[in-house]
């Protein structure tokens, strides 16, 4: 059945940490009144988050990623600078260094009330940021149908995303530590696969029906087709550090929606793996970011990131050039040469404690590299 070719507009949501510029740890809760500043320059664009120490920015709906991008910038340089009057700065980074999710609360809101006495211990200890990029796509059964191939490619996007390395004061290991916090909620991870929007429906209006969520804003995971709007909302990476690294990954996600109908209108279509061979690749980019490789599940065989990432732009670059977003699609492999916000944020480590640091003072090192990050070229 043929489909109108979908609008691919796109927005981005962020949710920044806010830091006490003195101590560089979380601030207790968000000064009164910062919200309503935001809101009289950017209305609607700036609200308050679960945690009482975070804020979160949605640009508006922008026509192509040039717009969107502006969007962002401008939202970044809005919250920045509001917060600078407190004394605080934001990071965007989806964990912070030393933070103790113990010593945090949650906002004192419905919704997040009813969340933390459903959820308890395990949305407790959420203190993680994350950003979200929805892209248009109106007719409903193609949304479906887009959102089954492009899981595929969903550890690329995280590998090319991570920033969460420290979790209360130590290395974890991984590059992604918000992933394994993030998955101990329900509802989580890869989505089924589903024959259309009204398998969609059906599934979900199961869980409604028994009481288990309210609807269908419920079901958090990687990927999910938005009930609110008619978009593809994929949820999968971390917040991206740089401005210019969400917007990459932002121009990523639809050049690939649009690659993947591109296909279809010429009777092709993604081959679909299942949930537990790309489950593996999400681990993989959890641990290793893009340090090393993903598996080709075409090959069977794992192959470097860079190879992947270079297959990927050339794969979609029809596409980047019809959305005019092949200078963000290549900015890609400079997030490569330089590393991910994750490496960065261990160099910074390592360099401070190669200066005669503690591991403290090399985790403050840590934050204030952040907070230069989160603001640049903006």
């Amino acid at each position: 059945m043929a489909h109108a070719r979908p609008s691919f507009t796109i927005g981005i949501e962020e949710e920044y940490w806010l830091v006490d510029r003195q101590t560089r740890d979380l601030v207790p809760d968000m000064p009164p009144g910062l919200v309503a500043a935001c809101d009289k320059i950017a209305v609607g664009m700036v609200s308050p988050e679960f945690i009482r120490s975070q804020i979160e920015v949605g640009t508006p709906v922008g026509a192509n990623i040039k717009e969107t991008a502006e969007h962002l910038f401008a939202l970044r340089r809005l919250v920045s600078d509001a917060v600078t009057n407190y004394g605080m700065a934001i990071i965007s980074a989806s964990t912070h260094p030393f933070a103790e999710w113990a010593d945090q609360r949650h906002t004192d809101k419905e919704r997040y009330n009813v969340l933390e006495q459903a959820l308890q211990g395990v949305v407790r200890r959420l203190l993680i940021c994350g950003m979200h990029v929805h892209v248009g796509i109106e007719d409903e059964d193609l949304r479906i149908d887009l959102m089954n191939q492009v899981l595929y490619f969903l550890p690329h996007l995280l590998a090319l995303s991570t920033s969460s390395p420290y979790w209360h004061s130590a290395d974890t290991g991984l590059k992604s530590y918000r992933t394994a916090v993030w998955r101990s909620l329900p509802r989580t991870g890869m989505p089924d696969e589903f024959d259309g929007w009204r398998d969609f429906e059906r599934h979900a209006q199961v869980l409604i029906d028994a009481g288990v969520i309210e609807d269908a804003t419920r079901l958090w995971w990687d990927i999910r087709p938005s009930v609110r709007y008619p978009t593809l909302e994929m949820r999968s990476t971390d917040i991206a550090t740089r401005a210019e690294d969400a917007v990459t990954l932002a121009a990523l996600f639809v050049s690939l929606l649009s690659m993947l109908y591109r296909l279809r209108e010429d009777n092709q279509r993604w081959r679909i793996y299942s949930r537990m061979l790309v489950n593996e690749n999400v681990w993989r980019a959890q641990r290793y970011g893009t340090e090393e490789g993903l598996i080709d599940y075409g090959i069977g065989e794992i192959v470097p990131f860079a190879d992947l990432l270079d297959e990927i732009i050339e794969l979609v670059r029809p596409d980047a050039e019809m959305l005019d977003c092949v200078e963000e699609v290549e900015q890609a492999r400079n997030i490569l040469e330089r590393g991910t916000s994750a490496d960065r944020q261990r160099a910074a480590f390592a360099k401070a404690v190669a200066d005669g640091a503690s591991e403290k003072e090399a985790l403050i090192a840590v934050v204030d590299f952040l907070i230069d990050e989160t603001v640049a070229g903006l």
